[in-house]
């Protein structure tokens, strides 16, 4: 059967990397978004997901057999997050019902499932890790519940399968996110290297002694195609995570390697990225226009406060991939190497300059 695909929120990092990923395996893609990406492949869809009307206008001729919900919109509040992001995933799965082409839906969320919201981050009762699917809901307000509630509902009226995936940290290429720890750090490497900065790591000693994993944004993308094709993946939630462990303490001293970095010493008092990244505005704006770099902004580029929320956390996070190993999922991606294709993609494409010159 044909696979034709809408993936919402085709500029960020899952649905960029997800959309070129089925392109490469012959989907029909269409990837809908306020500002598109141009992506070779794509067909790009301008709506915003919070305006019913006009959405359900934008995707009238639409007859998606695949739709993947890669996107948020970030709130003040626990309460506005569930209210704005509840209200996205009902307003596209009720502009595409009347069309009736509806096969599969995949909604991305992530670890704050298990973790919490933002509001009570690693805080609270927490299930053990590592964290497995079976778990149930923490007793607090979520918007990733909302989202999943919306999607099941949807679902029930229609008729169609879905998967849930919950990514730990993702990794991959793109600019202007607002959760994009890689960018973030790369950037921060090279002030350090520019500056003569120490490169200081931000977060917790949980985190820097403690195990932990990521998700590279590429084998998010084919779990997605994956669990969307698979029957047995159908009507599951996944974790989805490298496959590998780590500690910070390690990868810190790899991550400082690849730029030509000595790594700093675990800091004394807390170092987190949002204070040192404070008055470095002016000092990126001149290594952009000294190297040629196309984004001389900041704030276009690092996320701190995001990646200060996931090294800073308490505890220890480790995530279970058992249940997709046993449905036939078996990709494996070394986490150190996601980091260090991301930071070759990124000087290619000079987004920060090559540390080698």
């Amino acid at each position: 059967m044909e696979r034709s695909a809408l993936v919402a929120g085709v500029s960020g990092i899952v649905g960029n990397t997800l959309a070129r990923h089925l392109v490469a395996e012959g989907w029909t893609v269409h990837g809908l978004a306020r500002r598109p990406t141009a992506l070779p492949g794509v067909h790009p869809v301008a709506a915003d997901l919070t305006e019913a009307g006009t959405l359900r206008d934008a995707l009238a001729a639409l007859r998606p057999s695949h739709v993947f919900i890669t996107t948020w919109l970030r709130q003040p509040t626990e309460a506005e997050n569930i209210r704005v992001n509840g209200a996205m995933v009902r307003n596209l799965l009720d502009a595409l019902s009347p069309g009736g082409s509806l096969r599969h839906v995949a909604l991305v969320t992530g670890l704050k499932h298990y973790l919490g919201p933002f509001e009570a981050y690693g805080k609270g009762s927490l299930p053990p890790t590592p964290f497995r699917e079976e778990q149930p809901r923490l007793d607090v307000e979520n918007f990733y519940y909302a989202q999943e509630d919306e999607v099941f509902a949807a679902a029930d009226r229609d008729g169609f399968g879905w998967s849930v995936h919950r990514p730990h940290t993702i990794i991959g290429y793109a600019l202007g996110n607002a959760m994009n720890m890689g960018v973030t750090l790369a950037v921060y490497a090279t002030l350090c290297r520019e500056t003569g900065r120490p490169f200081v790591f931000p977060g917790s000693r949980a985190q820097w002694e403690g195990l932990t994993d990521m998700t590279d944004a590429r084998l998010l993308a084919r779990h997605l195609a994956w669990a969307a094709t698979t029957p047995a993946a159908r009507n599951q939630a996944f974790n989805v995570v490298d496959g590998d462990v780590f500690r910070w303490n390690w990868m810190w001293g790899r991550l400082a390697g690849w730029f030509g970095l000595e790594p700093a010493p675990f800091p004394e008092a807390p170092a987190p990225l949002e204070r040192q990244l404070a008055d470095a505005a002016p000092a990126w704006a001149e290594i952009a226009r000294r190297h040629g770099l196309v984004e001389a902004d900041l704030g276009r580029l690092a996320s701190a406060w995001h990646t200060d929320a996931d090294l800073g956390r308490p505890i220890e996070v480790v995530t279970d991939m058992s249940k997709s190993r046993r449905l036939g999922f078996l990709d494996y991606q070394p986490t150190d190497d996601a980091f260090f294709d991301l930071f070759a993609r990124l000087r290619d494409e000079r987004v920060i300059p090559d540390p080698a010159q």
